[in-house]
Protein backbone atom coordinates (compact mmCIF):
# COMPACT_ATOMS: atom_id res chain seq x y z
CA UNK A 1 0.00 0.00 0.00
CA UNK A 2 3.21 2.31 -0.04
CA UNK A 3 3.49 2.31 -3.06
CA UNK A 4 -0.23 4.01 -3.77
CA UNK A 5 -0.80 7.63 -4.21
CA UNK A 6 -2.33 9.72 -2.08
CA UNK A 7 -5.18 10.24 -4.76
CA UNK A 8 -5.36 6.31 -5.01
CA UNK A 9 -5.60 5.67 -1.31
CA UNK A 10 -8.70 8.55 -1.02
CA UNK A 11 -10.80 6.54 -3.07
CA UNK A 12 -10.01 3.55 -0.86
CA UNK A 13 -10.67 5.63 2.40
CA UNK A 14 -14.16 6.50 0.83
CA UNK A 15 -15.19 2.89 0.77
CA UNK A 16 -13.97 2.51 4.75
CA UNK A 17 -10.74 1.22 3.54
CA UNK A 18 -8.81 1.16 7.35
CA UNK A 19 -5.41 0.06 5.50
CA UNK A 20 -5.65 2.89 3.26
CA UNK A 21 -6.26 5.22 6.47
CA UNK A 22 -3.27 3.88 8.05
CA UNK A 23 -1.36 4.13 4.82
CA UNK A 24 -2.41 7.73 4.59
CA UNK A 25 -1.60 8.29 8.55
CA UNK A 26 2.00 6.78 8.42
CA UNK A 27 2.44 8.66 5.32
CA UNK A 28 1.55 12.49 6.66
CA UNK A 29 1.44 11.93 9.98
CA UNK A 30 4.91 13.66 10.80
CA UNK A 31 5.10 16.94 8.55
CA UNK A 32 1.52 17.27 9.22
CA UNK A 33 2.59 17.04 13.06
CA UNK A 34 5.76 19.77 12.40
CA UNK A 35 3.26 22.12 10.40
CA UNK A 36 0.76 22.42 12.92
CA UNK A 37 3.55 22.65 15.87
CA UNK A 38 5.05 25.58 13.61
CA UNK A 39 1.42 27.36 13.08
CA UNK A 40 0.60 26.46 16.94
CA UNK A 41 3.52 26.88 18.84
CA UNK A 42 2.63 23.66 21.27
CA UNK A 43 3.23 20.10 20.81
CA UNK A 44 -0.02 19.32 22.29
CA UNK A 45 -2.13 21.63 20.92
CA UNK A 46 -0.48 20.17 17.37
CA UNK A 47 -0.76 16.80 17.88
CA UNK A 48 -4.46 17.31 18.60
CA UNK A 49 -4.97 19.33 15.37
CA UNK A 50 -3.46 16.70 13.34
CA UNK A 51 -5.61 13.85 15.26
CA UNK A 52 -9.10 16.12 14.24
CA UNK A 53 -7.67 16.93 10.79
CA UNK A 54 -7.17 13.21 9.92
CA UNK A 55 -10.40 12.40 11.64
CA UNK A 56 -11.77 14.93 9.05
CA UNK A 57 -10.23 12.65 5.89
CA UNK A 58 -11.66 10.07 7.74
CA UNK A 59 -15.35 11.34 8.14
CA UNK A 60 -15.30 12.93 4.41
CA UNK A 61 -13.36 10.82 2.61
CA UNK A 62 -16.45 10.04 0.83
CA UNK A 63 -17.31 13.34 -0.58
CA UNK A 64 -13.91 14.05 -1.62
CA UNK A 65 -12.57 14.66 -5.23
CA UNK A 66 -9.43 14.87 -6.53
CA UNK A 67 -10.93 18.03 -9.14
CA UNK A 68 -7.85 20.41 -9.41
CA UNK A 69 -6.44 19.94 -5.84
CA UNK A 70 -4.20 17.33 -4.82
CA UNK A 71 -4.76 15.48 -1.73
CA UNK A 72 -1.60 17.20 0.36
CA UNK A 73 -3.08 20.69 -0.89
CA UNK A 74 -6.30 19.62 0.24
CA UNK A 75 -5.68 18.12 3.97
CA UNK A 76 -3.47 21.23 4.50
CA UNK A 77 -6.43 23.56 3.99
CA UNK A 78 -8.35 21.72 6.70
CA UNK A 79 -5.28 21.79 8.94
CA UNK A 80 -4.51 25.44 8.18
CA UNK A 81 -8.33 25.82 9.52
CA UNK A 82 -8.14 23.99 12.75
CA UNK A 83 -5.09 25.14 13.40
CA UNK A 84 -6.19 29.16 12.55
CA UNK A 85 -8.99 27.96 15.27
CA UNK A 86 -7.08 26.62 17.90
CA UNK A 87 -5.12 29.73 17.80
CA UNK A 88 -7.66 32.45 17.86
CA UNK A 89 -8.89 30.38 21.03
CA UNK A 90 -7.33 31.85 24.79
CA UNK A 91 -4.59 29.92 25.66
CA UNK A 92 -4.12 28.18 28.52
CA UNK A 93 -0.80 27.46 28.40
CA UNK A 94 2.21 29.19 28.01
CA UNK A 95 4.67 29.16 24.62
CA UNK A 96 7.43 28.14 27.14
CA UNK A 97 5.77 25.42 28.73
CA UNK A 98 6.07 23.65 25.37
CA UNK A 99 10.11 23.10 25.35
CA UNK A 100 12.13 22.08 22.83
CA UNK A 101 13.49 19.43 21.95
CA UNK A 102 17.32 18.76 23.58
CA UNK A 103 20.00 17.27 20.76
CA UNK A 104 22.62 15.12 23.35
CA UNK A 105 24.93 15.52 21.07
CA UNK A 106 25.46 19.14 21.80
CA UNK A 107 27.43 20.62 24.28
CA UNK A 108 25.22 22.56 27.08
CA UNK A 109 26.99 26.07 25.50
CA UNK A 110 25.90 25.01 22.22
CA UNK A 111 22.76 23.66 23.60
CA UNK A 112 21.98 26.78 24.94
CA UNK A 113 22.63 29.06 22.22
CA UNK A 114 20.32 26.79 19.85
CA UNK A 115 17.53 27.03 22.04
CA UNK A 116 18.01 30.97 21.99
CA UNK A 117 18.09 31.15 18.35
CA UNK A 118 14.91 28.48 18.00
CA UNK A 119 12.85 30.76 20.71
CA UNK A 120 13.40 33.50 19.14
CA UNK A 121 12.38 32.19 15.35
CA UNK A 122 9.16 30.89 17.27
CA UNK A 123 8.23 33.78 19.07
CA UNK A 124 9.24 35.90 15.71
CA UNK A 125 7.29 33.30 13.56
CA UNK A 126 4.31 33.43 15.77
CA UNK A 127 4.36 37.43 16.08
CA UNK A 128 3.51 37.23 11.94
CA UNK A 129 -0.12 38.38 10.31
CA UNK A 130 -2.04 34.78 10.06
CA UNK A 131 -1.32 34.53 6.62
CA UNK A 132 2.30 35.69 6.24
CA UNK A 133 2.93 32.69 9.26
CA UNK A 134 0.55 30.62 7.02
CA UNK A 135 2.40 30.81 4.12
CA UNK A 136 6.07 31.02 5.12
CA UNK A 137 5.62 27.52 7.13
CA UNK A 138 3.51 26.51 3.90
CA UNK A 139 6.32 27.37 2.17
CA UNK A 140 9.74 27.22 4.22
CA UNK A 141 9.02 24.57 6.99
CA UNK A 142 6.91 21.80 5.08
CA UNK A 143 8.30 22.32 1.61
CA UNK A 144 5.17 22.85 -0.87
CA UNK A 145 5.46 25.01 -3.40
CA UNK A 146 4.39 28.56 -4.07
CA UNK A 147 1.55 27.16 -6.52
CA UNK A 148 0.28 24.32 -3.69
CA UNK A 149 0.72 27.35 -0.88
CA UNK A 150 -1.28 29.58 -3.39
CA UNK A 151 -4.14 26.53 -3.89
CA UNK A 152 -4.15 25.69 0.25
CA UNK A 153 -4.75 29.44 1.55
CA UNK A 154 -7.28 30.01 -1.72
CA UNK A 155 -4.87 32.37 -2.80
CA UNK A 156 -3.03 33.66 -5.95
CA UNK A 157 0.78 32.52 -6.25
CA UNK A 158 1.96 36.25 -6.59
CA UNK A 159 -0.56 37.13 -3.23
CA UNK A 160 1.58 34.06 -1.59
CA UNK A 161 4.85 35.34 -2.61
CA UNK A 162 3.71 39.16 -1.44
CA UNK A 163 3.32 37.44 1.76
CA UNK A 164 6.38 35.23 2.05
CA UNK A 165 8.64 38.46 1.23
CA UNK A 166 6.62 40.70 3.56
CA UNK A 167 7.21 37.43 6.52
CA UNK A 168 10.63 37.40 5.71
CA UNK A 169 11.64 41.08 5.85
CA UNK A 170 9.44 41.54 9.60
CA UNK A 171 11.58 38.38 10.48
CA UNK A 172 14.73 39.70 9.55
CA UNK A 173 13.73 42.92 11.00
CA UNK A 174 12.40 41.46 14.08
CA UNK A 175 15.52 38.96 14.83
CA UNK A 176 17.93 42.35 14.06
CA UNK A 177 16.65 43.98 17.11
CA UNK A 178 16.94 40.66 19.26
CA UNK A 179 20.52 40.45 18.30
CA UNK A 180 21.09 43.88 19.35
CA UNK A 181 19.93 43.85 22.25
Amino acid sequence: MSEASDEDLMLRIAGGDRLAFRALVDRHLGRATGFAWRMLGSRAEAEDAVQDAFLRVWQHGPRWRSDGASFRTWFHRILLNLCIDRKRKPRVEPLEAAGDPVDERMDSAAQLEQSRTTKAVAEAVAELPERQRAALVMCHYEGLSNIEAAAALQLSVGAVESLLVRAKRALRDRLAVLKEA
